[in-house]
């Protein structure tokens, strides 16, 4: 009987002692959560670099739009000074017998030497990556240039423009033509430095000074 006992209890199976099951519990879930939490760092940095790459094609577009409406500014400030410069036919159609236009004529060729000068410097910002103008100062200027000479084009139209009316209403000739194409051209000045004018100011307010 005791022979008997003996061998049931040589038979039964061993049971693997607790400390042996619990290290390998744990190494499981161990390597469950490291998983995991490698996976979410993975997710996160490729959320990080996509929001960079992102705002690198934001930044580079703002650029570019700047630079075409500074060189739009330029363009029409160019024509509307060069038109109403050559504005004589004489007597009372000389452009200069007139306050308004001599006005006009000045800031168009600011404007002009403003955006000419503003365009050679995103030129070279392109060419180098090296502003001039130091970085925490550049969307400043950027934006101050731009709100005057938009401002001031907008004074010297709002004074050339009644003139150029009151004329033609009594006569209608290339004086008064050649007038309103150089205010025309002075107005589309205005329009791209002032479009110029936004952009400045949307970038001022996303700037880091760090």
């Amino acid at each position: 009987m005791a022979a008997t006992v003996a061998d049931a209890n040589e038979s039964k199976p061993s049971a693997p002692p607790g400390d042996a099951v619990a290290p390998d519990i744990e190494n499981g879930a161990a390597a469950s959560v490291h998983s995991n939490g490698g996976g979410t760092r993975g997710d996160d940095g490729g959320a990080v670099v996509t929001s960079v790459v992102q705002r690198w094609k934001r930044e580079d577009l703002l650029e570019k739009s700047t630079l075409l409406l500074r060189a739009l500014g330029c363009l029409f400030s160019l024509v509307s000074f060069l038109v109403m410069a050559s504005n004589k036919h004489g007597d009372w159609k000389d452009f200069d017998r007139y306050e308004e236009y001599r006005y006009l004529l000045a800031i168009a060729i600011l404007a002009f030497l403003y955006s000419t000068a503003q365009v050679v410097r995103q030129v070279q910002r392109f060419r180098t990556r090296r502003d001039p103008v130091p970085g925490r100062f550049s969307g400043i200027l950027d934006f101050a240039g731009d709100q005057v000479i938009a401002y001031l084009l907008i004074s010297s139209l709002s004074a050339a423009i009644p003139l150029t009316n009151r004329m033609r209403e009594g006569a209608d000739n290339m004086f008064t033509d050649a007038s309103s194409a150089s205010i025309s051209m002075s107005f589309f000045a205005f329009i791209a430095l002032a479009l110029s004018a936004l952009i400045s100011g949307y970038k001022l307010s996303k700037q880091t000074y760090i």
